[in-house]
């Protein structure tokens, strides 16, 4: 996970120094690989400061304990998804799919493929309550993006109810790719399958009338 930016959830101060910022993002990828190849249990201050190579005392000046490690690590994977959202709507605007929901589900179920550090802390849930209410504004963020790129896409009409029907399409979507990566590290292909499949169907009720 190449950390490109440093958002302030978990940090005592943010670093302005151009060196700061580059140790502490070092540490957040050392953070990163050692919850992707063993898991959150292996995640110590110590050893995150050693695998780092930088003094504890340096790490305590910005995150000042294991929970706010992991409530940095979950903004930044917030963070990414969103990213790809952001990137999605874009192209959805410049761009006609054949089979937006299908688009939909194959973009993120690659960030669960690719970000394995990603997924073992989502699914171990060692969340700290700020982390959980990260995650639930988080949530209604990317239901907005779904609601404009379906939009974008020609997919559904702008009716009212389709801010909360994007919210419910999107919480479902979630749930799913989540149970289908839980146990297969490259997401079990019927439950894709059968993501896409109830997602167009409830899509369905939404889509714009048949021009005549």
């Amino acid at each position: 996970m190449p950390v490109r930016a440093l958002p302030e959830a978990g940090l005592r101060r943010v670093p302005i120094q151009a060196r700061s910022r580059e140790r502490l993002a070092r540490v957040l990828e050392v953070a990163d690989r050692l919850i992707a190849t063993e898991g959150v249990g292996a995640l110590t201050m110590i050893r995150v400061a050693a695998e780092a190579r930088i003094s504890v005392g340096s790490l305590y000046q910005y995150l000042p304990d294991r929970e706010a490690v992991i409530e940095t690590l979950a903004a930044l994977y917030l963070e990414q998804l969103e990213a790809k959202a952001a990137l999605l709507l874009e192209l959805a605007r410049r761009e006609r799919w054949g089979d937006p929901i299908s688009v939909l589900v194959d973009a993120f179920a690659q960030v669960y493929r690719d970000e394995p550090g990603f997924r073992a802390l989502w699914f171990g849930k060692d969340f700290n309550e700020a982390a959980r209410a990260a995650d639930r504004e988080h949530k209604r963020r990317m239901a907005v993006t779904l609601r404009d790129v379906m939009l974008a896409q020609g997919a559904v009409a702008d009716t009212e109810g389709l801010d909360i029907a994007c919210r419910a399409a999107h919480l479902m979507g979630d749930a799913v790719m989540q149970e289908a990566f839980r146990c297969n590290p490259d997401g079990d292909p019927n439950l894709l399958r059968e993501a896409k499949i109830a997602l167009r169907a409830y899509a369905s009720q939404w889509a714009l009338p048949p021009v005549s």
